[in-house]
Formats: C-alpha cells, sequence, structure tokens
C-alpha cells in the first residue's frame, strides 16, 4: 500500500458561511450552484461560482448551524469577503473568531483532533464508530480496530459534564475521580478534555475522556483542583440542539 498524500490546504483561501440565513445570503452571490437542501446535502460539495469568483462551495458545519465553506485561490480571498460583507450587512453578519467556534462546537460535541484525540483514541472511543467502513475487507488501520484492548468495553470513552454549579467552569485537562480521598493518590478515571461557558446553553459544558463513560451517564463524577473540588454528572456530549435540526437553517 504505497500511498502519497500531498496536502493543498495552502493553495486555497476559505471563508465559511454560516447561521440560520446562510443558505439566503449565499444564493445572492451565486447563480449556477443549486442550493436547494434535496440537490446540495449536508456533507457534499459543488464547484460554481460565488460573487463571480470561481470556487468550490462544500456544505460541512463545524458549528452546528447551517453552514457552507467557500474555497477561493488566495488572490480572491478579499474580493470574496468583501462581497460576502457587503451582501451581508442587511442581515445583520458578523465576522466570529475561533473561541466563539470552540464554543459552538463544544456544544455540539464536535471534536478537535489533538484536543479530544491522542493516539490512542478509536473512532468507537468518541461515538463515531459510523464512520468506519463496515463495506470493505480492508483498510488501513482496520487490524488496530480489532485488537481486544482496542475493543474492550471499558475504554476512555468521550462524554459531556455539566457541573452541579452551572456558572463554574472546569479546567481543560482536570483530572476525574469517581471517589474522592482525603489525600492522592485517587484511581483517575479520565480527563477534561474541553471546557467552556455556553451562552446558548445558559451554564458551563465540558468534554471528557472517561472509562466506560457511556455506561456511565448520569453519574457523579469529582474534578479535585488545588483549592477546591467540582462536582460534575456524566451526560451526552451533545448539549444544544442534540437532533441536529439547525444543519438545514
Amino acid at each position: 500500500m504505497h500511498v502519497y498524500c500531498t496536502s493543498v490546504t495552502e493553495q486555497f483561501a476559505v471563508a465559511a458561511v454560516t447561521g440560520p440565513l446562510a443558505r439566503k445570503l449565499l444564493a445572492e452571490l451565486t447563480s449556477d450552484i443549486d442550493l436547494d437542501s434535496a440537490t446540495f446535502p449536508f456533507m457534499s460539495f459543488k464547484d460554481g461560482t460565488v460573487a463571480g469568483i470561481p470556487a468550490r462551495v462544500y456544505r460541512i458545519s463545524f458549528t452546528g448551524e447551517l453552514s457552507y465553506e467557500i474555497n477561493v485561490q488566495p488572490s480572491y480571498a478579499m474580493a470574496l469577503w468583501r462581497a460576502l460583507m457587503a451582501a451581508g450587512e442587511k442581515y445583520g453578519i458578523t465576522p466570529y473568531g475561533t473561541e466563539a467556534m470552540h464554543v459552538l462546537r463544544a456544544e455540539k460535541g464536535f471534536i478537535i483532533v489533538g484536543q479530544e484525540t491522542d493516539g490512542t483514541v478509536t473512532p468507537h472511543d468518541l461515538g463515531m464508530g459510523w464512520i468506519v467502513s463496515k463495506q470493505k475487507k480492508d483498510f488501513l488501520g482496520k487490524r488496530s480496530l480489532t485488537r481486544p484492548d482496542t475493543a474492550r468495553p471499558d475504554r476512555k470513552q468521550l462524554v459531556g459534564l455539566l457541573t452541579d454549579n452551572p456558572s463554574e467552569v472546569i479546567p481543560e485537562g482536570g483530572q476525574i475521580v469517581a471517589e474522592l480521598k482525603d489525600k492522592p493518590p485517587m484511581a483517575m478515571l479520565g480527563h477534561v478534555t474541553s471546557s467552556y461557558y455556553s451562552p446558548n446553553c445558559g451554564r458551563s459544558i465540558a468534554l471528557a475522556l472517561v472509562k466506560n463513560g457511556r455506561n456511565r451517564l448520569g453519574e457523579t463524577v469529582h474534578v479535585p483542583l488545588e483549592d477546591r473540588t467540582i462536582r460534575a454528572t456524566i451526560a451526552e456530549p451533545r448539549f444544544f440542539d442534540p437532533e441536529g435540526k439547525r444543519l438545514d437553517g
């Protein structure tokens, strides 16, 4: 299996148009891309023009909202940006940064590779077994997924955490224990991978990798810190719009 990959990421500039009015806005700037959900479903892409600029448009989302990621050659990036901002002014369009994006994606339980994952985490640990093909006889990594240690049910799995005090945000990296003791050592269940205050949920939310996590939903755990201990309940790692209805606008 001699496979060679060439990254072309740096050869494109990308503008993500996201929110319930994303389709309406983009429709004003393209005449050759059909944006109807039936012909342009989630997780697909189309080539065409946006504001007269040759573009490849992906209907994907890292915010949980209806989104289109518009890819153009870098020399067209500023022209695309100005066209989007001008057309979107009447809709109250506003730029958003990575901090806002991180909160939005965590509300939906979307992972960041290298934050919710490391070299030991599998798609099944993340509740993403659907991404692994069940039709292919073989693929790179298949053997690793069937090893006894990789397939055991009590591995660390992605879960959500809801603190008893909704205004208290758990520090990322905090160690999770089931039973508190007066002093270490304490048996560690896992750790907090992402933690934010969510304006949409009106409370703090966190993602964590916890041993046998999916079978611990509803359990109370503790995160001992230097000056206090935070109590939290293990929950599903989807805190806002769990049915995913907002992806269609």
